[in-house]
């Protein structure tokens, strides 16, 4: 998927990231690398201070053309560095690496923080296409981002649907992932797996998207979007303490206007309610085959996660290459990224060093 872009430089101020160190001061910053061989092991986040809520913005973002797609980013450190490509989740933004991208651009990495379809400046550059939320969309748009910016590798980081789309890259362009780090592993699925029953208690967490399901639902996103994404922000982090200053800063990627149909048809689709575009049916196959990953992969879960996701046991076997996995203690939930950016950023660093 070659897709050729031009990049539109509207004044990221890259002073506030400015690359003040290389990669060995990077060791000494966020920490030595760990065991290459597969391994689990507990860390605890720093102390709330270190941790988050030292930058409050990305400056102005840029624009690219990429795929179907006028992608809106941030970027930050120097522009020959090892590239890292960060990938945001639902109901979130790209300030979810607001504390991680200028760590990692201090380091001497080339930080890439787009805002996936349905979200921020990103907009199709066709009124007409299909306002489509399946997974295989969402990673061709990660690969035509690197085709546009002409970048020909990047190690790849992401939570929930960031982290969905991490895991299908790396399975289905391996030769466009250097490294990845997902938070709550493996997240590869299928509509045929998404007809199975789950437990009572496995439904309910589910709730969402059954809501989803409906006209209703559709009509109640449409209408309460901000306060819904902040009902999801206080369950899938219970002890996170975000003030109304994060929410809101995240929120505004809300308004987009293609937001709620993306929303909406992704959830859909994954109850077979909706249907993809054929062009990604090919995709869709070999994903269902629920695909091994063999790229050096870290794997990342907060000990507070209160939304669904899978135990580390059942798809430690799904990464055949170097691999490893950290349990993040301290009251960590959901957003990872955003509540323990130093642990994040630590795992990309050591990941990319595997």
């Amino acid at each position: 998927m070659s897709t050729k872009g031009r990049s539109r430089d509207i004044g990221l101020d890259r002073r506030q990231f400015l690359a003040t160190a290389a990669s060995t001061l990077a060791a000494s910053q966020l920490g030595g690398i760990g065991s290459a061989s597969a391994q689990s092991r507990t860390e605890s986040a720093p102390a709330p201070g270190a941790r988050r809520g030292a930058h409050t913005s990305f400056g102005s973002l840029k624009q690219v053309d990429a795929g179907v797609l006028s992608v809106g980013y941030a970027e930050a450190g120097p522009p020959a560095g090892p590239v890292v490509l960060l990938l945001h989740g639902w109901p979130y933004d790209i300030h979810s690496y607001i504390d991680v991208a200028p760590r990692l651009a201090s380091a001497g990495y080339r930080v890439i923080v787009p805002h996936l379809r349905g979200y921020g400046t990103t907009r199709f550059l066709s009124g007409d296409a299909v306002r489509n939320g399946q997974p295989s969309a969402l990673a061709a748009d990660t690969v035509a981002l690197l085709d546009a910016l002409k970048i020909d590798k990047a190690t790849i980081g992401g939570f929930d649907w960031g982290a969905r789309t991490a895991n299908i890259v790396a399975a289905l362009w391996p030769e466009r992932c250097k490294a990845m780090v997902s938070v709550s592993g493996y997240l590869i699925g299928s509509q045929e797996a998404g007809k199975m029953p789950l437990p009572p208690k496995a439904e309910l967490q589910w709730w969402y998207q059954y809501y989803f399901a409906t006209e209703r639902g559709r009509a109640g996103y449409e209408k309460y979007r901000h306060d819904f994404a902040k009902l999801i922000w206080q369950i899938a982090s219970p002890k996170w303490t975000f003030d109304d200053v994060t929410f809101d800063r995240s929120a505004a990627a809300f308004n987009n206007p293609d937001h709620v149909a993306i929303v909406i048809h992704n959830y859909r689709w994954r109850l077979a309610l909706a249907d993809g575009e054929p062009e990604y049916d090919d995709l869709e196959k070999r994903l269902a085959e629920g695909p091994v990953i063999t790229v050096p992969t870290i794997t990342l879960e907060g000990d507070a996660n209160g939304a669904p996701h899978p135990d580390p046991s059942a798809y430690a076997k799904k990464f055949s290459g170097k691999y490893a996995h950290r349990l993040i203690k301290g009251g960590i939930g959901h957003n990872l990224p955003q509540e323990a950016p130093q642990a994040f950023a630590k795992a990309v660093v050591d990941v990319d060093r595997f």
